[in-house]
């Protein structure tokens, strides 16, 4: 998948999950993640890498997820199997993952503008999902919840697109 078809893909994954998030569903979001996942994987040069960056996103997203939930920052519409991690936001996370080889390729040696991007890019996504589809509601006050979304972002972002680097290194090495 070209940068423009993943994008375009993880940006409609992202809008099914949060819609149908917003009216109590979580299948769309699943099923549509599942999807990308699918055909991302199989076309795929870095099949290992993304699968690595997989596994990390999730144990990343359930600490994070967890804590804010567990703090009372957030609550999450379709809060199914767990209130704390539903099925629809960790497909997010499972989708976003997949993102990180083809789109952020420029922030795998750049560690201080990942944190950047996260602190920034990371709240904003929860604002629209809260605003637009009512998928999460952001704890008062506001800008104490978005604060903390951005510590975690920018926590979460760097070290994936880290992560990546390494792994990418490590791949076309062994490929050599």
């Amino acid at each position: 998948m070209n940068f423009w078809l993943t994008l375009a893909s993880y940006e409609l994954v992202w809008f099914l999950a949060v819609a149908g998030a917003g009216r109590g569903l979580a299948w769309p979001g699943v099923a549509a993640t599942a999807l990308f996942a699918l055909v991302r994987l199989v076309f795929s040069p870095r099949r290992g890498v993304e699968l690595r960056l997989i596994a990390v996103a999730l144990a990343v997203g359930l600490v994070l997820e967890g804590l804010w939930v567990g703090t009372g920052l957030l609550r999450y519409a379709a809060p199914w199997p767990l209130p704390a991690a539903p099925a629809w936001l960790m497909a997010l996370w499972v989708a976003f993952a997949l993102t990180v080889v083809p789109l952020f390729g420029y922030l795998h040696a750049r560690p201080r503008l990942a944190v950047l991007f996260g602190a920034i890019g990371g709240p904003l996504a929860y604002l629209a999902a809260a605003r637009g589809w009512h998928a999460v509601l952001l704890a008062s006050p506001i800008w104490r919840t978005l604060l903390a979304l951005a510590l975690g972002w920018g926590l979460a972002m760097p070290l994936l697109t880290s992560l990546a680097r390494r792994w990418l290194h490590e791949s076309s090495r062994s490929a050599c």
